[in-house]
């Protein structure tokens, strides 16, 4: 599981980079301000929760337990949800994918708690 995590993280940080140059060079002039910011905040957490990855990986190899694990994937659908949701709604300009967004955000919320609880568990 550790290395699914290192790698998912990995990915996500690069991508999160990506993203980032794109929304600052390529939709610069395309979208207000007002979406730049929204598609942003996406690439920000996405990043911290590239690092959460990160961290997920190292936590499964020192104290491996159903709930670790279980962080780490509430961070890979939290990113996916969260960010996901954010880039769409800043690019396709459909207000309803706001509605989705904070499921990502307690998904988010249960891998932090998971995380928590499974380190201090183990």
């Amino acid at each position: 599981m550790e290395r699914v995590f290192f790698i998912i993280g990995a990915l996500s940080a690069g991508i999160a980079v990506a993203a980032g140059a794109f929304g600052a060079h390529g939709l610069k002039g395309r979208l207000s301000s007002e979406m730049i910011a929204v598609f942003e905040v996406g690439v920000r957490y996405q990043m911290y929760h590239a690092f959460a990855l990160l961290a997920s990986a190292w936590a499964v190899t020192k104290w491996p337990s159903a709930l670790v694990t279980a962080g780490g994937w509430s961070f890979v659908g939290g990113t996916v949800i969260f960010s996901g949701s954010l880039y769409l709604l800043s690019i396709s300009g459909v207000k309803w994918l706001g509605a989705i967004t904070p499921l990502g955000g307690l998904a988010f919320i249960a891998g932090w708690i998971c995380l928590a609880l499974g380190v201090w568990k183990a």
